[in-house]
Parts: structure tokens; sequence; C-alpha cells
């Protein structure tokens, strides 16, 4: 008997009998078509290195990561508030990344791209499975996985919660697809524990309850908003909205729970901006220009950056045009709802699951960030293709116009989806970039300080890191990092003031006082050094780059016992520091008394 599956195409309501084989190897091609272009677009980022903006802080210099998994990093990894954030598989999959492939960024790229290829498959097989509809499920998981906007979550191996969460997203939605067409307890459970193992990758998906319930709506038909006299005849398997948000309960305690973890962990870390640096009308404000902001970059993605600097200003006028354009197009997808019910479902996913990194709640100091489009775009995605599949049914454009329309559509973007993630090459060009395509973008400018020392090139590093102070003159972190880059010119006494300036700004700043202890051994002056090298261990006890500078101080003035004590903790803490091994080894063998300065022999300022 032949299979019946919808052709989009020509009608939504249309429906042509296929030979099963032929539907089956329809839908194969359109598979291998979906990967091929992924593929085409981020191929080439296997072999881009890691970059300058939290790559450190996840990877390269987390020993918790780089020892691989062990008992101890995997108990850190479930009760470290680390890096403001709160997501042990996201940690375990760096570190399992690390047991693999060591700091070879090759492998770390390698998992984030075969992640999105994953959640770019089971994108289209759920949507088809819900709708019906091959070819627009097709359409819009192929500009999902291709997509510019994509770009920084894939590319860039600190989005690893991105894209390890999104396919948890993925395959708690497909459980759930199968759930409702079939309900059962056993059918439940895979559900619960897909969305459970997402939040522990990223608490964005917090909202995906929500987008349950607009699955219940459209396409499943679990309930319906037409008039009770018709809902029979409509939806024949509808549901009270009651009964489906009380099915719902225990993912929204779940996400009630994830959303208190990660505030915790957020403000805990002092991510969370203050209302006195950010006033929440300020914040409202951003939080409605940035919906359009985003609709826009999804239909015409050019001059995306890294990092965009929140505006010091933010025009009435601006805003309430805002305003009456979301007004306006909800109006209208509302209007529109019941006799096309993907509208108000796409339009409602896409601002529901904006709302956790909309900026209400102020994380971090970027106005907006591609990256937060990741899952949300899918809403846009799905009323665009079905609203336009649509209107070429309406107009009689025909299959092989609007086949070619979609096939240009795609073809355009995968072309800038390629060129996009040219950028992530390596920090220079990225943060080159992004300083060309922003304005006063001081965290761009930092980065591309620390790219250029790293490079060995200290003029141009000073220069930038003088550019982000200037734009933005209490940013502590361009200070230390300047003096970094001075101390590694020799410029001893410039890169001493450089730290001082930093805590004078941040009296509590580690690495600052770490960095000024390190310089002030260098200039000889061993008790002031002593002094900020204890705060520095006071303030962060485990960290072994300056328990292995504490080493070199108290190895240069003679105290042995003390130094191969903080040489061995370091090595306790990061097995991997070679720093502290070959000082250990050094100091071992040495008969005792002064050793002279070990920061000198190490070239570097310690470390």
């Amino acid at each position: 008997m032949p299979h019946v599956i919808p052709d989009p195409i020509r009608n939504p309501g249309e429906r042509d009998r296929i030979p099963a084989s032929a539907g089956m190897t329809m839908k194969l091609i359109l598979i291998a078509v979906i990967l091929a272009l992924t593929l085409a677009v981020y191929a080439a980022s296997t072999n881009y290195g890691f970059i300058h903006l939290d790559d450190y802080d996840y990877v390269l210099d987390n020993p918790n990561v780089t020892n691989g998994i062990t008992y101890a990093s995997a108990r850190w990894a479930f009760t470290t508030f680390y890096a403001c954030n709160w997501h042990p598989l996201t940690w375990l999959s760096h570190m399992l990344d690390c047991e693999i492939f060591g700091l070879d960024a090759r492998g770390h790229h390698m998992t984030n791209l075969l992640l999105h290829l994953a959640s770019t498959l089971i994108l289209f097989l759920l949507l088809h499975r819900a709708t019906g509809s091959l070819f627009r499920s097709a359409l819009v998981s192929a500009i999902f996985g291709v997509h510019p906007l994509h770009v920084e979550s894939v590319a860039w191996i600190s989005e690893r919660k991105d894209v390890l969460s999104a396919f948890f997203w993925m395959c708690a939605t497909w459980s759930y697809i199968c759930y409702a067409q079939r309900p059962a307890t056993s059918r439940y459970i895979p559900v619960l524990l897909f969305f459970a193992m997402g939040l522990m990758a990223k608490q964005m998906l917090v909202t995906l309850p929500f987008v349950f319930l607009l699955l219940d709506y459209w396409p499943l038909k679990r309930f319906s908003i037409a008039p009770a006299s018709q809902r029979k005849l409509s939806s024949p398997g509808s549901n009270s909205l009651r009964f489906l948000l009380w099915e719902k309960a225990p993912l929204f305690a779940l996400s009630a729970a994830a959303s208190a973890v990660v505030y915790i962990a957020q403000h805990t870390g002092g991510a969370t901006a203050s209302f006195d640096a950010i006033p929440f009308i300020t914040r409202l404000q951003n939080a409605v220009i940035s919906y359009l902001i985003y609709i826009l970059k999804t239909a015409w993605p050019i001059n995306l950056a890294v990092f965009y600097p929140y505006p010091e200003t933010i025009s009435f006028w601006t805003t309430a045009g805002s305003v009456a354009v979301l007004l306006a197009i909800t109006a209208a997808v509302l209007f529109k709802g019941r006799k096309f019910p993907y509208l108000p479902a796409g339009w409602l996913w896409y601002v529901g699951t904006l709302i956790p990194v909309i900026g209400l709640v102020q994380i971090g100091a970027q106005a907006n960030a591609d990256r937060y489009t990741y899952l949300p775009m899918i809403g846009l995605l799905i009323l665009t293709v079905w609203g336009a599949s649509d209107l070429a049914t309406r107009l009689k454009l025909g299959r092989i116009l609007t086949l070619s329309a979609a096939g240009a559509v795609l073809a355009v973007l995968t072309i800038a989806g390629y060129n996009q993630a040219s950028y992530w090459r390596d920090s220079i060009t990225l943060f080159t970039r992004t300083i060309a395509v922003t304005q006063n973008n001081w965290m761009a400018h930092n980065s591309l300080g620390s790219a250029l020392k790293d490079a060995g090139r200290l003029e141009e590093s000073f220069e930038s890191y003088r550019k982000s102070i200037r734009i933005r003159p209490y940013f502590v972190e361009a200070h230390n990092n300047l003096g970094v880059a001075l101390n590694a010119a020799g410029r001893r006494q410039e890169a001493a003031d450089s730290f001082r300036t930093a805590l004078s700004l941040k009296a509590d700043y580690a690495e600052a006082h770490d960095n000024l202890g390190v310089v002030l051994a260098q200039q000889g002056m061993l008790s002031e050094a002593l002094q900020h090298l204890t705060r520095a261990l006071e303030l962060r006890p485990l960290n072994a780059k300056a328990h292995n500078n504490m080493g070199n101080l108290l190895s240069m003035m003679g105290k042995r016992d003390d130094a191969i004590s903080h040489y061995s903790e370091a090595l306790r803490i990061n097995p991997g520091h070679k720093g502290a091994r070959k000082n250990l080894e050094r100091l071992m063998q040495n008969s005792g008394g002064p050793s002279g300065s070990p920061f000198r022999r190490s070239g570097k300022g310690g470390g």
C-alpha cells in the first residue's frame, strides 16, 4: 500500500501518494543535503585554535578540566560555580575532550561540530514527525545548520554549553513528541531525563516546558482555541489546558530549581550587573530593541561580532518604535493564528525562549549576543518557512520556482556562514573583525591585546590595551593585562604601575596581586612582594600559578621548605604545571640557601 506523505511545497493540505521506498529515499537525500551544507560551513573550523576570550578560563588555564576526568574533577564539576555558571555536564564534556585530545584544539572543535550536526539532524526528524511536512522541515533544519548567527555557538569552544544543551533540547523534544502521540509513563521518563541533562549543560533550557505547550497547540493539536462547539470536530484528540499544564508540572519544577541555581551562581560570581550599574529601565529598553535586532540579523546576518558593547544611551523613540513593531507583529500572528496556527506557535517560541537571556537580569556586559539566538531562531524559522510555503501556494508560484527560491536562500546563507566562520580561525582575525564592525568595543581591544602579546607583538598589544582603557578607564582586566605585557617587555616599573592601578579599582583582584608580587620580586622588593602574593592566595587558595610564584619568592628568600610546600601544592592542584615541577626538582637537588631568582630564569615573570 502506498505511503501517504504531505507535499508542503504544493499545498499544506494536499497529500501525494508516494511509495514508502520513494519517501524514505527522499528523506535520506534531504538528510545528506542538510549535513553536507552544514559541513561546508564548519569543516574548516576543526583546524582552528583556542580564542582569547573564555577559552583560557574554561579549558587552557583550568586544571580541573585539563587533567581530564577523575573523581575529583567530576566532583568539582557538580559542585562549582566557577566562571559564574553551574553546568556540570558541560564541564564533563570539556574534561572528556582533554582526556581524548589533550589540548589539541582540533578535537574540541570537532566535538562542537558533531553536536551541532546531531542537533540539526534531530530537528529535521522531529519536525517531520510532528508536522508530516518533509520539505518544510528540511528547510528549517538546513537554515538552522548553516545560519551565520550560529557560528558563535559552534566555532567557539567555550560555547560548548550552547551546542550540548541544544542537543539535549532536541532529544527531549523528540521524546516529548513520541510521548504526546502515544502517551505513557514509560515515554514520559526520557523527556524528564533529557530535560534534566539539558539543564545541567546550560540553564537556558528552562523555557522548554513552555515550548512543549506551544507544540501541544501546533502541530500536535492536543488542545485548541476553537469554540467549544467546534472543538471535537477540529481536534478530536484535544485535552484541556489545565491537564496539559499539570502534565508538565515535573518539568516546570526542574525549570524553577535550575533558575534558582543559575541565579545564585551568577550572583555569587559577580556576573549579574547591579541596578546601579545598569538601571532596570535601561535593561528593559535594550531588551525590547534586542528582540528586533535578532530578527533583523536572522533576516540579514551582516556585521556580526563576538561582543556587542552595551549602549551608553538608548533613544526613547527607538524604544517606542521597537515596542510598536513588536506589538504589531504579535497582534498580526494572533489574528491569523486560528487559520495559520504555526504563526503564534513560532512567534511565541521566539519571544519566550529569549526571555532568560534578553537582559532583564543582566549577565555580563554585552548588549546582546549572536549565541543567544541558537534555539529561539527555530521559532522564527518555523513561522517564516511555513508562512512562505503557504504564500507560494496562494500565489501559485509552482514547485520549481518555490524550490529554486528556497535553494537560493540556502546558498546565500551557506556562503555567509562559511565567511563568518572564517573569522574564527584565530584570535587576531576574530577581534580585528569585531573592532571593525562595532564601535567603542573595549572588550575586543583587550582580547586583541592578549592575542598580540601571545604572538610576540608586544608594542601592538600595548596599544590595544590602551585603547581598551581609553574607552573604559575602569576596566581592571585591561590594566592588569597591560601590566603583564609591559613586564614581558622588561618594563618593570610601568608594569607595577598598571597592576597598582588595577588594584586601586578592585582591591580584591587576585590576579593583579599575584602579578604585582612577581614584578616586585623581580625588582628585589621581596617583603612587599610577599604581601601581595599572600593576598593573592588568600583570595584564590586553589590557584596553582600563584602557589608556584610564591614558591619562587620563598626560594629567593632562602625558605627552602616553605618553597617546596608551595610547589607541591601547585602540583596537587594542577599536576600538569610544568613550571612548578621543574622548580621543585631544581630545589630538591639544591643543597639549600638562597637560589637566586626563579622569576628571572623563567624569563616570563613567573607563573
